[in-house]
């Protein structure tokens, strides 16, 4: 899956740097908006009571909580968090719970850069949001849309600072893993540049081990009528769980590499054109494609040699990158806990 394309929210995530102990997890305050959005979401999804303050997800340094998380997608997107209301159980669930990942995720890089004295200066964050008018038309239309968004410049400038932070340490950090020799380019070159295909996902986010034994047994039986010769688009309206392309009979046309988590990405461009892939297991969940297509470079290589490089070093800076979030969730004792 796109790695842009499962979390369904706008904006940058807020976080706080983590100490040597541990936080006390965020509960939100009585009478506060994100209070009464809590309360709000209880009527399709109880857990979310925010007196229960449920943990979402885990670890040695903090406890990232729902109400933390309805907090953030309140910040970050002012009255479009309203549009929560609207969604099942299922999918308000995957949104808090993937949501609360990367504020976790997000905790622990800062806290890496921190200890890696990595930081911003004040002209740096103003370049930033300069770049951000320029995108939005003036500075004066930029302030108009945070305010009917009900969205602060503060929110923005520290969450423009996080980015900023992070990103430094990011780049210090995979300065070596991302080169991209000449051989690894003529070699990328002959490939086959983009795939297209069909696929079905279910989710495992937070789920238990017994839960993800279950969801593999249906996907198995999903995985025996596809290769029986059933109709693969309707498989996947009918199954899927990706937003992004269920109702498109899972489609996704013409992806490069690097565009797709490593797993799902590997399948594509593996699988024999017209076959279905065994079952496909990526951070999301459980996934089975359809190769529907892929295609070569038609250019010559002088004329697509620095793509291909980019492209390369993307793919670099992918797998560097969870290798990072692996290993620091590993020494935080990371764990999704999810909503029961």
């Amino acid at each position: 899956m796109k790695k842009i394309l499962v979390l369904m929210i706008a904006g940058a995530l807020t976080a706080a740097g983590c100490s040597a102990k541990k936080e006390a997890p965020m509960k939100i305050a009585a009478g506060t908006p994100a209070y009464q959005l809590a309360k709000d979401l209880t009527a399709t999804l109880p857990a979310l009571d925010p007196e229960k303050n449920l943990v979402v997800v885990t670890s040695r340094k903090f406890d990232v909580t729902a109400g933390e998380v309805l907090q953030m997608l309140l910040d970050s997107m002012g009255s479009q968090a309203q549009g929560l209301k609207s969604l099942d159980a299922q999918r308000m669930k995957a949104v808090i719970e993937r949501a609360g990942v990367q504020i976790g995720e997000r905790k622990l890089l800062l806290e890496a850069a921190t200890q890696a004295k990595k930081s911003v200066t004040p002209e740096e964050i103003k370049k930033a949001l300069e770049a951000q008018y320029a995108r939005a038309g003036s500075e004066a239309r930029y302030a108009e849309m945070l305010k009917t968004n009900g969205v602060s410049l503060d929110y923005v400038k520290k969450s423009i600072a996080d980015d900023l932070t992070i990103g430094k340490y990011l780049d210090a950090a995979m300065a070596d893993s991302v080169k991209v020799p000449e051989a690894e380019v003529l070699k990328a070159y002959t490939e086959d540049k983009t795939a297209t295909v069909r696929h079905i996902l279910l989710l495992t986010q937070g789920k238990s081990a017994a839960e993800k034994a279950e969801i593999r047994k249906k996907m198995e039986d999903i995985l025996a009528r596809a290769k029986k010769g059933e109709d693969f688009a309707a498989l996947a309206k009918q199954y899927s769980e990706d937003p992004g392309s269920k109702d498109n009979g899972g489609l996704y046309e013409d992806f490069g590499r690097g565009k797709m988590v490593k797993p799902f990405e590997d399948a594509a461009f593996s699988v024999p054109v017209g076959q279905v892939s065994g079952i496909v297991e990526t951070t999301y969940g459980y996934h089975i494609l359809k190769i529907e297509n892929r295609k070569k470079e038609t250019q010559p290589l002088d004329q697509v040699k620095a793509q291909i490089e980019a492209q390369l070093k993307q793919q670099k800076q992918n797998t560097a990158f969870d290798a990072i979030l692996t290993k620091l969730k590993a020494k935080a004792g990371f764990q999704v806990v999810g909503i029961k």
